[in-house]
């Protein structure tokens, strides 16, 4: 990985897949509907991978809190644009300051 934003593309695939995992999750009725369980399984597996490829470049530390500070950022903002879930002013301020998080994060490890 000669390109020093090639690990960031790699974690930001990890988050994607993680937040992929974490929407089919929802369909999966509890592990009881085969497909949605299968996909929520294989993204899971591929977040879990894109991100041990990510570490291998980055802090541990910054690229954990990134990802979950960014799955977690992005998988409430499309549980209220996909499932009608709150968007309430303190859910928005919440993903506000997780947001503020990352770019602190980032910003601390240059």
């Amino acid at each position: 990985m000669r390109n020093s934003s090639f690990p960031w593309l790699v974690l930001a695939a990890s988050v994607l897949a993680e937040v992929a995992g974490t929407l089919a999750l929802r369909y999966a009725d509890g592990f009881t509907r085969v497909l949605p369980s299968v996909a929520t399984g294989l993204c899971y597996a591929a977040a879990i991978w894109l991100m041990a490829i990510s570490v291998r470049h980055l802090e541990v530390g910054l690229t954990y809190a990134v990802w979950a500070g960014s799955g977690t950022a992005l998988t409430a903002l499309l549980g209220v644009l996909c499932f009608g879930e709150s968007a309430s002013l303190l859910r928005l301020a919440g993903l506000g300051f997780i947001i503020a998080g990352v770019i602190a994060l980032n910003l601390s490890a240059s």
